[in-house]
């Protein structure tokens, strides 16, 4: 079942290329913690920047170490339709559970664009796919009456809201049923999203203390709002100032603090500032992150 805290994995670069050994030990200690799910190949993956067969590759690298133990949710979105049919279908076949699609970028396209480039996707692959929606990097929003199209379709399973109105969440629940999936796209919306009706956060945070986001979202999932809380303003400043400099750049260097892999990021990405160094240092202080 896809819900609670499912981290948006970064992939670990070395001498170029992606530092499998690394990425693998990574994944065994975020699912060994307590994490409810993983997402490769998302935007904190450096999707953008992945070659087709790096994308490939770490799927691949995820599902054989998560090994059916959690749901792997596969990034496999472009602005392109037929791309994204093409990363739907490797998301398949190298064993994902499902697919993150995200609304067309750049391309800017209507509500009807929208419904139609997931409705291709749908009836080209039969893998579960969770709506993205992120107007703040494509552009476009997909508005409920098109969420609700949406979720007619019979692979579509859910969405991801990263719009950061979580007052969406009741209206698209009596729009789409109780049983579509809603997850939050921003950690920081976690507490109330969930409060609304919300099953979990595809979460950044999660990448650097996935037993602490696991026991908050247990939490929440238990309705036990009170202990959500006091995790909420724990984890509070990991939510956001992971965010100070582009991300991944500030998540990596937190993992290169605790020996997980190394800071290295793609261009057009760069490493973080020294300002920032010293804010993550303290947002995982806060959060009783040991380094």
């Amino acid at each position: 079942m896809i819900r609670g805290s499912i981290t948006a994995l970064v992939t670990p670069f070395k001498d170029g290329g992606i530092d499998e050994q690394a990425f693998q030990d990574f994944v065994e200690w975020q699912i060994d913690s307590g994490i409810h799910g993983l997402v490769p190949c998302g935007t904190t993956g450096e999707s953008a920047t992945l070659t087709d067969e790096e994308h490939q590759r770490v799927i691949r690298l995820t599902s054989e170490a998560a090994n059916g133990r959690v749901p792997v949710i596969a990034g496999a979105g472009s602005n392109e339709t037929r791309v994204s049919i093409k990363y739907a279908q490797h998301a398949k076949s190298m064993g994902a559970d499902a697919a993150l699609v995200v609304t067309p970028y750049y391309n800017k396209p209507s509500q009807e664009g929208i419904f139609q480039h997931f409705k291709a996707i749908s009836e080209s692959v039969d893998i579960p796919i969770v709506v993205y929606n992120i107007p703040g990097r494509s552009i476009v929003d997909i508005d409920q009456d098109t969420m609700e199209r949406l979720s007619k379709l019979p692979t579509v399973i859910g969405c991801k809201d990263a719009t950061g109105d979580i007052a969406r969440v009741a209206g698209l629940t009596v729009r789409c049923g109780e049983e579509f999936i809603q997850l939050s796209g921003d950690d920081p919306t976690t507490l109330g999203h969930s409060a609304h009706g919300g099953r979990g956060t595809i979460s950044v945070g999660s990448n650097i203390a996935p037993a602490e986001y696991a026991a908050f979202h247990n939490a929440l999932l238990a309705g036990d709002y009170q202990t959500a809380r006091v995790w909420n303003a724990k984890l509070d400043r990991l939510h956001k100032d992971l965010f100070v400099d582009p991300s991944p750049a500030p998540t990596k260097y937190a993992l290169s603090l605790m020996g997980k892999m190394q800071p290295n990021v793609r261009l057009p990405i760069t490493e973080c500032r020294d300002t920032t160094k010293a804010i993550v240092k303290a947002a995982m202080a806060q959060a009783g992150i040991q380094v």
